[in-house]
């Protein structure tokens, strides 16, 4: 593990680089490159450049790592290390000319995360975390906030496209009483951004449903090197795969699951 650990600054390099074509190409796509996946759920040159780049660039780091990656440009495989990326996590923001967008990179072994790459690119800002060795944004370390009130938290959240009316009404009734009972709910429009600014302490906490792998491996593990706590909706740890996630210090995450499950899973 130390010598995986070890390749963490060439790591970093790899997703600096990818970071700055992204940078380079902001403002620069037109309406007839976008193409739309799903409802609401876009890519373009710029997601498939990024993602080939990190895949060409990590390989030959670790060559018995495999990938799993939202845009598919390589081969998907499982395996005791796989590397579990989004090139662009805020394909919508970025085409739109909203600087809130990331590079989400985790390292998972035998389906533990051990290593965690967030980078908020427009703020170059980059976040990572190994296992048991803390969380760091730029070098320096970082940790959750340690609000007790939830009356005083700052949540941040997503909404899910493509699903059910049903579904979503019961989500929009959680995010009605969040925002009266707290001193807000953001919608930012990147998970990974989300979770780096748990782990950092500028939110409270962060709840989403209809949730990627690759939108949140890293992330999770940086908030929990952070010193937060991460769970699915119903308090277990099925929250890299499972399409649910709650993210928050220690003091406030049994409330917030509290509400989820009294709203949102009744």
């Amino acid at each position: 593990m130390e010598h995986i650990f070890s390749l963490l600054p060439d790591f970093l390099s790899a997703v600096r680089r990818t970071g700055n074509f992204i940078r380079q190409e902001n403002g620069k796509v037109t309406l007839g490159q976008i193409e739309q996946k799903s409802l609401n759920n876009l890519v373009s040159y710029v997601d498939k450049t990024a993602e080939k780049m990190l895949v060409q660039d990590l390989g030959p780091l670790l060559p018995e790592a495999v990938f799993l990656t939202e845009e598919q440009t390589v081969r998907q495989l499982d395996g005791d290390l796989r590397w579990i990326i989004d090139p662009l996590d805020g394909t919508t923001n970025f085409l739109h000319g909203i600087p809130l967008f990331s590079i989400s990179v985790a390292l998972a072994r035998k389906g533990k995360i051990v290593i965690g790459i967030v980078y908020d690119i427009m703020q170059d800002a980059m976040y990572h975390a190994c296992l048991g060795k803390g969380a760091f944004c730029n070098g320096q370390p970082i940790h959750v906030s340690k609000q007790k009130d939830m009356g005083q938290a700052l949540l941040v959240t997503g909404f899910p496209y493509g699903k059910n009316e049903s579904i979503l009404k019961k989500y929009i009734d959680v995010f009605s009483h969040l925002t009266i009972h707290t001193r807000g709910v953001r919608r930012l429009g990147s998970a990974a951004i989300d979770l780096a600014y748990v782990a950092q302490g500028r939110f409270d906490g962060f709840y989403e449903y209809g949730l990627n792998a690759w939108d949140v491996a890293a992330g999770t593990l940086i908030v929990r090197e952070a010193g937060g706590r991460v769970t699915d909706f119903r308090l277990g740890g099925d929250f890299v795969f499972g399409a649910e996630l709650i993210a928050s210090n220690h003091h406030l995450h049994f409330e917030l699951q509290t509400t989820i499950k009294d709203v949102f899973l009744k």
